[in-house]
């Protein structure tokens, strides 16, 4: 069937509002290089380590390479647990998984040997008892495990305090060498947010609903994209023209996934591709089901395969239909 367009009625065909709470998670792990190792390692060992550059700047949190001069740098060096906060942000409302649960201060805080500022959390009354230039000092987390959170946060210190037993006020250098070293990290990352679509992308949404794809065409170029953007993103005009596409189309890429992903229930190894639906002149993603993960090449015709109630293609599965020729897709590769 070739694709049909039309131009919407904005009395008529204008889109529901729509929105929708997103969370993209995900674990990031990495591994520690010896600079970076001994840092995490101190904090469990409750010792702050930096590292001194070539020209003798005390670099803290330390880094592997001079940010002036770009050289590797491993002269680590012991600075207090106790500083100077050079600038701060009150914190009014804090979010979960954040230092403290009460209203608290950002600090950037010039530890005593150091040249640099590390950025945590200052436990205050209120913004009325935080300013710039005041002392502060660590207060460690009763468990520690090698985290940038072993620092549980930093707390008002008046200079006539005692200053904490073994530390030092002046940057004295450290092997940076420890029992059992922390060698790597798994850092949670997430972001919550409302997702708002516009017209555009409204009326694709509505219309896989109804499982219908549905595009638009530039009045320019002429090109359909899927999914439709609002605007042509090569000659910036808008679209309003819609153009109904597929439902079959071809594989013009694709990659073979085999790691599998947390709470994804789809067994590894299987095929992630860029499908051209028929009529249109971008190609979306998709997973390939119904043929082994071996077997799906460029060219391969496929058609949208629906889960009961499903607002979206579950997969794509072959056709049958010979493969296309490569002209009919090289530009969409």
């Amino acid at each position: 069937m070739p694709p049909t367009s039309r131009t919407p009625d904005a009395r008529t065909d204008a889109p529901e509002a729509l929105s929708a709470p997103l969370v993209v998670e995900f674990p990031f792990t990495r591994s520690l290089g010896p600079v970076q190792s001994a840092f995490l390692t101190g904090l469990r060992e409750r010792v702050l380590l930096g590292v001194r550059t070539g020209d003798g700047r005390v670099l803290v949190p330390p880094v592997e390479y001079d940010p002036a001069t770009a050289e590797e740098i491993r002269d680590l060096v012991e600075v207090g647990s106790a500083g100077t906060v050079t600038t701060w942000a009150w914190n009014p409302a804090p979010r979960p998984h954040q230092p403290l649960d009460t209203p608290f201060a950002w600090v950037l805080v010039r530890l005593d040997g150091a040249d640099t500022a590390l950025l945590h959390a200052l436990d205050a009354p209120g913004p009325d008892a935080v300013r710039t230039g005041m002392r502060v000092r660590v207060r460690w987390a009763a468990e520690r495990t090698g985290a940038i959170t072993d620092i549980a946060c930093f707390e008002p210190y008046e200079p006539h305090e005692p200053y904490e037993d073994g530390a030092t006020q002046e940057a004295t250098p450290h092997s940076g060498e420890f029992t059992d070293p922390v060698t790597g990290i798994t850092a949670p990352a997430r972001l919550d947010y409302t997702y708002s679509p516009g017209r555009a992308q409204s009326r694709y949404l509505a219309a896989l609903a109804g499982r219908r794809t549905v595009g638009e065409r530039c009045p320019s170029c002429r090109k359909v994209y899927v999914p439709p953007r609002g605007a042509c993103p090569t000659c910036g005009v808008a679209t309003r023209d819609q153009v109904e596409v597929g439902p079959k189309g071809t594989v013009t890429t694709f990659c073979i996934v085999n790691i599998k992903a947390k709470n994804l229930d789809i067994d590894v190894p299987y095929v992630y591709a860029h499908i051209a639906l028929d009529g249109a002149d971008l190609a979306l993603h998709a997973r390939i089901g119904g043929i082994p993960y071996d077997e799906v090449r460029m060219g391969l015709r496929v058609e949208p395969v629906w889960r009961g109630d499903g607002r979206y293609p579950d997969h794509y599965r072959p056709t049958g239909e010979p493969d296309a020729d490569y002209d009919s897709y090289k530009e969409l590769v």
